[in-house]
């Protein structure tokens, strides 16, 4: 799924060491995913020479997102008990982790963060952010069905603190950064419906509050006869300027020995 609008210890800490840990990713995860997060990009990170490569042509802003998205994953790994080793992406640019981790990366605008996990216990995960104000014109229809567009304007008129249209273009991404790892095929945006269910919560500062809740992700025919889920279900976060998604898709469990 991409139409150009993007700019893809402690279980979750700031990558600046004066500043506290977040936890916005953190919120709409497992307790057994590990994130790290960081607002804006620390200097002074350095990464593995091949990572470098990749982006030694790349603009200043893609070297910075890039930078400070790899430098998340690799204390993520940390913190899961892996070595921080070079993160390279396969031909379609999807990051190839070692093999008994799944991960998603993710960036916006003043936003990186990486969730990882075993295998062991988790299938796949898809993360996202995205910046909180409204989508560019003319996006919401071509990356939404009728119905979700239907909905998404009857969510704007309820709830108009959060963008409804931003949050279901996350969680498009969210779902193309679980299917893909396992399915190694496109899954274009219309082949996902995706239903929003709100909850409010009281957060820790005083005064502050943010907009959270799930979501459920119905996969369409004929990509639903692949063999993955034809239900998923994730979790949303909007808080200062930044809505977020994720989905965790769990292992199967392993099978019982016979008694």
């Amino acid at each position: 799924m991409n139409t150009g609008v993007k700019d893809g210890g402690t279980r979750t800490a700031s990558t600046q060491a004066d500043a506290p840990p977040l936890a916005l990713l953190a919120r709409i995860v497992p307790e057994d995913v590990v994130c790290r997060e960081v607002l804006g990009d620390p200097d002074g990170i350095v990464l593995h020479p091949d990572e470098q490569t990749l982006i030694a042509r790349s603009v200043e802003s893609r070297r910075r997102e890039f930078t400070t998205g790899r430098h998340c994953a690799h204390r993520a790994l940390e913190d899961l008990g892996h070595p921080a080793d070079s993160i390279l992406p396969d031909a379609k640019g999807s990051p190839r982790w070692p093999s008994s981790v799944v991960g998603s990366i993710t960036h916006c605008d003043g936003y990186r963060a990486a969730a990882v996990a075993h295998a062991s216990r988790v299938r796949s995960i898809g993360v996202d952010a995205e910046p909180g104000g409204p989508l560019p014109d003319g996006v919401l229809e071509a990356v939404a069905l009728p119905a979700e567009q239907r909905r998404v304007g009857e969510q704007l008129a309820r709830w108009p603190g959060v963008r409804w249209d931003r949050l279901l273009f996350s969680a498009k991404e969210s779902i193309y950064k679980t299917w893909y790892p396992l399915m190694r095929a496109p899954l274009g945006f219309e082949e996902a419906d995706i239903v929003f269910h709100r909850s409010e919560e009281v957060d820790t500062e005083p005064g502050a509050h943010l907009d959270t809740g799930t979501f459920t992700a119905r996969i369409l025919p004929p990509v639903r006869e692949r063999g993955f889920p034809q239900q998923l279900t994730g979790r949303w976060l909007a808080r200062d300027g930044l809505v977020l998604t994720a989905i965790t898709l769990r292992a199967a469990p392993a099978p019982q020995a016979p008694r």
